[in-house]
């Protein structure tokens, strides 16, 4: 099918009914996915099945907490899907186009063949409208729900000053990616898609390349591991799996949350590990080698690497699929255009191709679920069997991680497996921690 017959196609169909409808089923069935959900947050008695994983006293914590988190799920949800179709109904995109092409006339004195501008002025007002709308539920959340159950340790200084921050590095990096993301389409032709996709790949690997030396030290802190036992255990854990790991961080996580994490980043023999301090904190030396024994698991494997190539066939995939609407007539006119801007055009196709998007994500999860998976099985292997069951655990306890999973909620909406899921993977119980595999030198 040519590009002409497939835009003749999808002239024939009301955008604005397709989307709202699309919306309005899927928000129907996650709703349905998070009372299933809920209802287990509601069951008071502590299963039997969990009697040997978290004690009486904790699993009432972590189901109050993910009660409260529930109810305003809810709430912040309804809230969402009503703010989506009054702007879809009244044509708010179409509002502010056209406010971000009065403003730059009256100021700028440019005209609407500076559409790249307009787009830029577009942008802006569209992120602002949406921090304004979502920042009673991020206030509520972090300084109510969050600080209740013991999480939270900002400041109200600190978090409007990360979004102040965030938004200079939204200024600073991405509207300079998206006028270059622009200018490519309207420069290149019906093949665009091929070289968007391109320089989306470049940006991708330039913002990876810059975060950690760049960006993340304008939030975090983040110090080298002192020297000690726990700094020689994962010296010699990486070098038992050749990782190429060349630094090793402490991160202050604790200034704003008491959740725990650890990862690592870099490219080729340039590997940097970061351990939150909460990390630290919560769990002995063992626990954290099993952590990121099941970490490197994923390095090992390269499941990064195959995540990442995965994300560019889709991406490029859905360039491609860009093209054949990005000249429909139609498709701006249903949402109450009178122009053809690339941006907008961009933007609505994101909503009409959200049913296909909604699959590949709950493949995505599909997939990343069977990586954590055998992530496990190789720490397992590295002789971290008991102590990593202990490790998931504790870190459970801490972060108060739902106990009591639905397994229809949990397939849709988590790329990670529940934690019994994880221990019935692991099937071993807290004994020894022999190595079931001899060490592999060379991954």
């Amino acid at each position: 099918m040519s590009i002409q017959e497939a835009t003749a196609f999808l002239d024939e169909i009301n955008y604005k009914h397709y989307v709202l409808g699309f919306s309005f089923a899927v928000y129907g069935f996650e709703q349905y996915l998070n009372l299933r959900q809920h209802r287990r947050y509601l069951i008071r008695e502590r299963p039997k099945e969990l009697a040997d994983i978290v004690s009486e006293t904790d699993f009432q914590k972590s189901q109050q907490y993910n009660l409260d988190k529930s109810r305003f799920g809810f709430i912040e949800g309804a809230y969402k899907q009503l703010e989506m179709t009054l702007q879809l109904h009244y044509d708010v995109l179409a509002v502010l186009w056209s406010l971000s092409g009065s403003l730059m006339q009256k100021y700028l004195g440019y005209g609407p063949e500076y559409e790249i501008t307009q787009s830029m002025l577009f942008t802006t007002f569209f992120v602002l409208m949406s921090i304004v709308t979502s920042l009673p539920f991020s206030l509520y959340s972090t300084f109510v729900i969050e600080q209740r159950h013991g999480f939270n340790k900002q400041t109200l200084g600190l978090f409007f000053g990360d979004l102040l921050k965030s938004q200079l590095v939204f200024v600073a990096v991405v509207l300079p990616f998206l006028s270059a993301f622009l200018w490519i389409i309207k420069s290149t032709g019906d093949q665009f898609y091929f070289y968007v996709w391109v320089t989306v790949l470049v940006f991708q690997f330039f913002f990876i390349t810059i975060y950690p030396s760049v960006i993340q030290p304008l939030f975090n802190k983040l110090t080298p591991l002192e020297d000690g036992e726990l700094r020689t255990r994962i010296e010699e854990l990486a070098s038992r799996i050749s990782f190429p790991l060349k630094k090793l961080y402490v991160i202050d996580g604790s200034k704003r949350s008491s959740h725990s994490n650890a990862y690592f980043y870099g490219f080729g023999k340039n590997k940097q590990i970061v351990l939150f301090d909460t990390l630290l904190e919560h769990s002995d030396t063992d626990e954290i080698c099993a952590v990121l024994a099941h970490e490197l698991g994923h390095w090992s494997m390269n499941h990064t690497l195959k995540i990442l190539g995965t994300t560019q066939i889709y991406m490029l995939s859905m360039f491609w699929l860009f093209s054949f609407s990005i000249h429909n007539t139609r498709l701006y006119t249903d949402f109450g255009f009178n122009t053809m801007p690339t941006l907008i055009g961009f933007l609505l196709f994101q909503y009409i191709y959200s049913p296909v998007d909604s699959v590949i994500n709950f493949l995505m999860h599909v997939y990343q679920r069977k990586n954590e998976y055998e992530a496990d099985a190789f720490a397992l292997k590295l002789g971290y069997a008991s102590t990593l069951r202990s490790a998931l655990i504790k870190l459970s306890v801490k972060n108060l991680g739902g106990f009591n999973v639905d397994p229809w909620y949990s397939a849709w909406n988590r790329s990670h497996p529940s934690l019994t899921e994880r221990l019935d993977a692991l099937g071993v119980q807290p004994t020894s921690d022999k190595p079931i595999v001899e060490d592999k030198k060379a991954q």
